[in-house]
C-alpha cells in the first residue's frame, strides 16, 4: 500500500515538474516571432520644421508629412513619418530643439524645413545659414548614416531684392556644401496662389498641402529607392 502511494506521488511530482518546464519555455518569444518583429519595424522619417510642417490651421491628417505617410502605407514601404513641426520656429530655435528630437528618435531620413520665419522677420541670411548648418552637423554627428534632405524657402518680396536674393542662396549653398538633396522651393506651385492658401496668405490649405507633399515626395522617393 505504501509502495503504491510512493509510486503515485512520484508520478504526480514528475507531471507537475513537466508542466512547469513547458510553461517556462512557452513564455519566451520564438525565433520566428523575433524575426517578425524585426521585419515589421518601420524606419523613421523625421520632418523637422515650423508651422508649414506642423500643418497650421489644418487637421493633422492634412499636413504634408501625414500625406507622405499615407504614401508609405499605400505602397507598403517600411517607413513612417514623424511630424516634428513647431509653429513659429526659427532656425535658431531649431538649432536648440533638434537635440531633443535626436535623443528620442533615430531617423533613417531627416527632412529639414526651416527658415521661413527667419525670412519673414528679416533675420540676417548669414545667421540663418549658420543655424541650418549647425542642425545638419548635429544630425550627421549623432547619426552618420541618416539621409538629410533640405527644403528650400524664399523670403517675401517686400523684404527687398537684395535681401530676398541673399536669402534664396542659403539653401543651394548648404545643399552643395554638405552634398545633400535639395527640395528647391517647398511652396513651389502654392505660394502666391490665393485659393491654395489660408486667409493669412502664408499657410497652405489642405489642397495646397497636397502640392507641397508632391514637391517633397519628388526628392524623397529617389532617396528611398537608393536606400532600399
Amino acid at each position: 500500500m505504501i509502495s503504491s502511494l510512493v509510486v503515485m506521488l512520484c508520478v504526480l511530482l514528475t507531471a507537475c515538474g513537466s508542466n512547469k518546464s513547458t510553461e517556462k519555455v512557452s513564455s519566451q518569444p520564438t525565433k520566428e516571432e523575433t524575426n517578425t518583429e524585426t521585419v515589421t519595424a518601420k524606419k523613421k522619417v523625421i520632418f523637422f520644421g515650423n508651422s508649414l510642417t506642423a500643418g497650421y490651421g489644418l487637421d493633422p491628417d492634412e499636413a504634408f508629412p501625414s500625406l507622405i505617410n499615407q504614401k508609405f502605407e499605400t505602397m507598403g514601404l517600411p517607413y513612417e513619418s514623424i511630424n516634428a513641426g513647431l509653429s513659429g520656429e526659427t532656425t535658431a530655435g531649431g538649432k536648440e530643439r533638434v537635440e531633443w528630437i535626436l535623443e528620442n528618435y533615430e531617423p533613417a531620413i531627416f527632412i529639414l524645413e526651416l527658415g521661413g520665419n527667419d525670412g519673414l522677420r528679416g533675420i540676417d541670411p548669414k545667421a540663418s545659414e549658420a543655424n541650418l548648418q549647425a542642425i545638419i552637423d548635429k544630425v550627421k554627428k549623432q547619426f552618420p548614416k541618416t539621409i538629410i534632405i533640405l527644403a528650400g524657402m524664399q523670403a517675401p518680396p517686400n523684404m527687398g531684392e537684395a535681401y530676398t536674393s541673399s536669402f534664396s542662396q542659403i539653401y543651394p549653398t548648404l545643399a552643395k556644401r554638405n552634398n545633400i538633396p535639395l527640395v528647391p522651393f517647398l511652396l513651389e506651385g502654392v505660394a502666391g496662389i490665393p485659393e491654395l492658401n489660408q486667409g493669412d496668405g502664408i499657410h497652405p490649405t489642405a489642397e495646397g498641402n497636397k502640392i507641397v507633399a508632391e514637391n517633397v515626395w519628388s526628392i524623397l522617393k529617389k532617396q528611398i529607392r537608393q536606400e532600399t
